[in-house]
């Protein structure tokens, strides 16, 4: 039944409209994290009304379920991209590079004429993603999402490391993520913070 102007479930507007409310939760929980996610900063930034998020979306826990999935595999799909764009094997800093985009993002990058504004926002997007993280443990209804996304991330480092030459096994894989972590987490807390750094030094290293 259709409610106001709000397509019904299940027909072609009507999963473009849940479609682009997903996005929007996806690029809320990019840029603001858990708390950016609500219904009506949602539909706003859908340009939908806001009774839509409610319509298409049972509760909030599964919008924001709906904007993980998006954002983790919009991440994971420009992982594989990236691998597939080079050609042959990884070298050396190609492949910490590509480990630290994966890990941290591409935008942790940090470059050109605004050096200094570059690092801190390339600081502010690693942090917004551990928040990310650990946000995902203090809300149970998406660890089976999480737990899912973990495999196929660990395939896809696991495809990187082997492009260069550079086999592991599960748990080999699961040292080197906890290392780039627990060096991230102590390095946000620097009076000059620069997390993909210090996880490139430690990379490096271990490698």
């Amino acid at each position: 039944m259709r409610r106001g102007n709000i397509e019904p479930v299940g027909t072609e507007k009507g999963e473009r409209r849940r479609q682009a409310l997903t996005a929007a939760a996806g690029e809320l929980l990019h840029s603001g994290g858990f708390d950016a996610v609500r219904h009506r900063a949602v539909a706003e930034k859908a340009g939908l009304p806001l009774a839509s998020t409610t319509y298409y979306f049972a509760s909030l826990d599964d919008l924001v379920v709906a904007a993980v999935e998006h954002t983790s595999r919009q991440e994971l799909a420009e992982g594989r991209a990236q691998l597939a764009a080079v050609p042959g094997a990884l070298d050396r800093e190609q492949l910490v590079e590509l480990l630290l985009d994966q890990l941290l993002g591409p935008e942790s990058r940090v470059g050109g004429l605004e050096a200094q504004q570059h690092r801190v926002e390339a600081t502010d997007a690693v942090l917004l993603r551990f928040e990310r993280l650990v946000g995902a443990g203090r809300r149970p209804y998406l660890a089976p999402l999480m737990r899912a996304l973990r495999v196929e991330l660990d395939a896809l480092l696991t495809d990187v490391l082997a492009r260069a030459g550079h086999p592991v096994d599960p748990a080999e894989l699961r040292r080197l993520i906890a290392l780039v972590d627990g060096t991230v987490i102590s390095a946000l807390i620097e009076a000059d913070p620069d997390p993909r750094a210090a996880a490139r030094e430690v990379l490096q290293t271990a490698l």
